[in-house]
């Protein structure tokens, strides 16, 4: 009789444990069909903004609007100098009329140089900020594209060097600390997105050229 009870017992574990497993297996298939597969990608920004002809081009003329800058602080130093040598040149009297009214002259011009500089210095901050700000959107508009068109549901930023390549100590720490050890060289899209970049900009320079109109970056 107990050998009977047992053997109940021992048939009715069998029986709910292969009914588990045929409840389970469907439901783990089904969740593995329903949750997408994640597919990394990797894109060195920095190369980017390094190789971008329009970010180039842009920074040029950037460089360009500081340099004018530059020349109109000189202009304005140089007559602050020339106040400065006729006030101290000994031909006007401490004190009288002309004296006072180069005085405050002097006193204008090194408000207004300071001026200059405070506002001018503020001004390319703002035009580097959105300078920056302008290639980064484009760029990320293109890489979200691209993405989705080949599938990938993620995409991270790296760095392309490689510590044998360094030498100076800084460096190979820097790129020991690096995030990504290891990846697949067709998960890098940093020349796929670039060679796009390079394309639209160089075929609009082209359009806009021969069509007369300016060539200077916005």
């Amino acid at each position: 009789m107990k050998n009977l009870s047992l053997m109940i017992t021992c048939a009715f574990v069998v029986t709910t444990n292969s009914a588990l497993a045929q409840q389970a297996t469907p439901i783990s298939g089904a969740a593995s069909e329903a949750r997408p597969e994640h597919q990394i990608a990797l894109i060195d920004m920095a190369y980017i903004f390094k190789s971008y002809d329009k970010f180039t081009a842009m920074t040029a003329a950037l460089q360009k609007d500081i340099e004018q800058t530059d020349q109109q602080a000189k202009g304005m130093v140089e007559n602050l100098q020339n106040l400065q040598a006729q006030l101290t040149s000994g031909e006007l009297e401490e004190g009288s009329p002309d004296y006072t009214k180069l005085e405050e002259q002097l006193l204008k011009s090194q408000s207004d140089l300071e001026s200059f500089r405070r506002v001018a210095q503020r001004d390319f901050f703002k035009k580097e900020a959105d300078l920056y700000k302008t290639v980064y959107l484009e760029v990320e508009d293109l890489v979200q594209k691209y993405a989705n068109y080949h599938g990938y549901t993620l995409v991270l930023r790296f760095e392309r060097d490689d510590v044998d390549a360094a030498d100076n100590p800084r460096d190979i720490i820097s790129g020991m600390n690096r995030q990504v050890v290891y990846y697949r060289s067709q998960d890098d899209i940093t020349d796929a997105i670039l060679t796009y970049l390079n394309k639209r900009w160089n075929d609009q320079q082209t359009a806009s050229g021969s069509s007369g109109g300016t060539t200077r970056p916005n």
